[in-house]
């Protein structure tokens, strides 16, 4: 099935080296914030991509949420037994991949990847809705299981466990921050003159340089 005839024009706003942050954090948290107030409900503003590599070297993406950006890096929270989890444990490093379609943007990171602290799941999990809760402990991320049935009856159990009470965070759940070593910002431009520039982590603190699109 071809896709030759699925262009689009992409006429973002010009991204100028003078106008960007001397860190790259505080440039991300500009655009995330910038994207934040253009942006429709409809859009998963925090929707973002996940890339990991296996022991034998083969890579696997998947769609996760940032849930936080401060100096350190970003930071998502995954059940610790998953296969994403394990890949990150055994490499220390991942990349991730955040695209606003609708404003041309994109902001891709790579990184080691480190956990966070325990007191810092803890208050990002009681935060959560109570079914997302219960579905942490109920569900062994990436693990098979029979059919839907069997899923619904370790949600049913996990919830008869718990009754009325508060769900803790379970031992097995925790967060991650991808600390940058490499961030890249992307802007839309037409006839693919896109503006990009890469910041780099250099002895002096960061490199920024633009690149060809």
């Amino acid at each position: 099935m071809p896709f030759s005839d699925l262009r689009r024009t992409y006429d973002g706003s010009p991204l100028r080296r003078e106008l960007l942050a001397g860190d790259p954090i505080v440039q991300v948290a500009r655009w995330i914030a910038e994207a934040r107030d253009v942006l429709t409900g409809e859009t998963e503003l925090n929707a973002m991509s996940l890339a990991t590599v296996s022991a034998d070297g083969r890579p696997s993406v998947r769609v996760v949420l940032l849930k936080g950006v401060d100096h350190q890096g970003l930071t998502f929270f995954t059940n610790q037994e998953s296969r994403k989890a394990r890949e990150i444990e055994a490499a220390g490093h991942a990349a991730l991949c955040l695209h606003w379609a609708p404003i041309y943007r994109q902001v891709r990171v790579v990184g080691r990847c480190r956990p966070v602290t325990r007191e810092e799941t803890e208050a990002y999990f009681s935060g959560r809705p109570r079914g997302s809760q219960i579905s942490a402990w109920a569900s062994q991320q990436s693990a098979p299981i029979a059919d839907r049935a069997a899923l619904e009856a370790r949600i049913l159990a996990t919830e008869e466990r718990f009754g009325d009470g508060p769900v803790p965070a379970p031992p097995f759940w925790g967060g991650y921050r991808v600390v940058p070593d490499e961030v890249e910002l992307w802007q839309g431009r037409p006839d693919r003159t896109h503006d990009r520039f890469a910041y780099q982590r250099d002895a002096d603190g960061w490199r920024i340089d633009r690149l060809q699109p």
